[in-house]
């Protein structure tokens, strides 16, 4: 394989590596094929979970869901709205259930250089994505009847110079029992606990179950073919750390899973929510398609017994944010898997690691994928180095090439042999150029993970022009930069002239990528010219080496 077919060839791989890459986002393919088909199910009128009974030989254990669900509202009458505002959140609860039906993330602008902030859940009707939460069974606050309308001491809360502020929520049974459901916030946390104190004021024992819940309407994910972008479900269990659900599964299969641990979570772009659920006991992931346009992804709780007289809690985490790898997995164990970096994620994280050092000193995230470019190039040099030599090997050889290929004209036997024989008089080794490109290219991929999931690159500038790292360059002046430099390596490069069809494809290499990276983000075009350059330099180097190597070779022989 000369080197001209080995840039070909990895060029190709390179193609169908992001039609693969979008296939994967459009497929989605999760579990449903694992979970048992013969579970029979029963669903009531509203959108609160029934309570799970103890599995026996014809119950099923999955709690249910549907349509009707009162959250589907934005304002259910007689609620009000309970807004609490942290350094990081800026979040509405409404009494009406106590859900979570807005959150706002202070941190992150909705758009590049925007006042809003993004909004992660919203009540709207026609984009509802909310965080429900409650507590079901024969002696629950929830059912198809409706949901406890919460009292509040206050609608406005704030995080002032505390480490912790606490939200509670009143509900008085008819019975006399007490239900409080608190929702405890952190200083530059992410993660709100949800905390149901149940005070029975009865004689008899209090059976209920809690259940969590994040509903949202079904759209696509945004991006295209170079920047696919997943957006559905996840969840993790005791058997799989992660594992992606899209709506398209739920369609074909509810969730069901039974697990000690885990999570559930809805994901999109650079964001992400989830129920994490805290204490022991088995718990139930359950998955529901509501009106053919919602969908749901929820954990139910086992049952829990309140003696006459006594008081228990009940607790769980809502995690509502940035797809930030140290906060998550602060929070619950694998959390951080949600930022996926596919099949190669053992090369993706120590690359992201070091990224995120080298900004530590650079502060700019720009030059700090110059930075790790320029480290990258440094640590394979040695690979490099071979396949360069190989290539100046090649380009040395060229006239004898033509040669050759003058003499023997269209016998390609003959050709081959005497090609054959040249490369080992030579010492040349025509894969010396293809396989240091194929070991390399899993470290390009690599990194192009790191730089499609990285919320840290989301509205990153570099300078000038260029201020979302994570966008396409706005004047693509990237991206033809890119494609000059390509073609001042293709220069550099030993030509084929035995095939004219292979002629004319590296002739438009540079163009084709060109038109490829005009909707890749900017920091990826960054990191790929600024190897191309550092590439030039190399060969350079290396190039003029071997010439003057060869020079005094000569000299030596006269």
């Amino acid at each position: 394989m000369n080197s001209p077919r080995s840039i070909l060839f990895i060029a190709f791989l390179v193609v169908t590596f992001f039609l693969y890459q979008n296939w994967l986002i459009d497929t989605a393919p999760g579990t449903q094929k694992a979970a048992s088909a013969q579970q029979s199910q029963t669903t009531t009128d509203s959108g609160i979970p029934e309570a799970r009974m103890e599995p026996t030989a014809t119950e099923s254990a999955v709690p249910q869901a549907s349509s009707g669900d009162v959250s589907s509202t934005p304002v259910t009458s007689g609620s009000q709205r309970v807004r609490v505002k942290t350094d990081v959140l800026d979040v509405l609860i409404d009494t009406n259930g106590g859900d979570v039906v807005n959150a706002q993330l202070l941190q992150f602008a909705r758009t590049q250089n925007s006042d809003e902030r993004f909004e992660l859940l919203h009540a709207n009707p026609n984009q509802l994505y909310i965080a429900q939460s409650g507590l079901v069974g024969a002696d629950g606050t929830d059912s198809a009847k409706g949901r406890p309308m919460f009292h509040v001491e206050q609608t406005n809360y704030e995080m002032n110079g505390g480490d912790t502020l606490e939200v509670p929520l009143h509900y008085t049974l008819d019975d006399g029992s007490q239900v409080t459901k608190t929702f405890v916030f952190k200083k530059g946390s992410y993660a709100i606990d949800v905390v149901y104190t149940i005070r029975n004021a009865t004689t008899s024992h209090k059976q209920m179950q809690f259940y969590a819940q994040l509903k949202q309407v079904m759209t696509e994910g945004s991006g295209n073919m170079m920047m696919p972008t997943y957006k559905g479900g996840a969840y993790s269990w005791d058997e799989d750390r992660y594992e992606k659900y899209a709506f398209d599964d739920m369609r074909d299969q509810r969730l069901n899973r039974a697990t000690e641990g885990g999570w559930v979570a809805m994901l999109e772009h650079y964001f992400v929510s989830a129920w994490i659920p805290r204490g022991e006991g088995s718990k139930q992931l359950f998955s529901r398609i509501l009106g053919g346009d919602q969908a749901i992804m929820g954990m139910m709780y086992p049952t829990a017994t309140v003696a006459p007289g006594a008081e228990a809690q009940i607790r769980s985490t809502l995690f509502v944010g940035p797809k930030d790898q140290d906060a998550m997995a602060v929070v619950a164990e694998d959390l951080e898997l949600t930022v996926d970096y596919g099949f190669l994620w053992w090369l993706a994280q120590p690359i992201f690691k070091l990224l995120q050092l080298v900004q530590s000193v650079l502060i700019n995230w720009g030059l700090s994928i110059i930075a790790i470019t320029i480290i990258i190039k440094a640590l394979l040099y040695p690979l490099t180095k071979a396949q360069y030599v190989s290539m100046a090997k090649m380009r040395m050889i060229q006239p004898k090439m033509t040669a050759l290929r003058e003499r023997y004209g269209d016998d390609r036997q003959k050709m081959s042999q005497a090609m054959m024989k040249m490369y080992k008089e030579e010492k040349v080794n025509p894969l010396g150029g293809c396989l240091p490109m194929l070991l390399q290219l899993p470290i390009f991929l690599a990194l192009y993970w790191v730089l499609l999931e990285s919320v840290e690159l989301r509205h990153a500038p570099l300078f000038l022009w260029i201020n979302d790292l994570s966008a396409k360059d706005p004047y693509y002046i990237l991206p033809v930069l890119m494609g000059a430099s390509m073609f001042m390596m293709q220069r550099l490069q030993p030509t084929p002239a035995t095939d004219p069809m292979q002629q004319k494809l590296l002739q438009y290499m540079p163009v084709i990528f060109t038109v490829f990276f005009l909707w890749f983000p900017a920091g990826l075009v960054l990191y790929w010219l600024s190897s191309n350059l550092i590439t030039i330099g190399q060969m350079q180097w290396i190039y003029r080496g071997l010439e003057k190597k060869g020079m005094m070779e000569r000299r030596k022989k006269k």
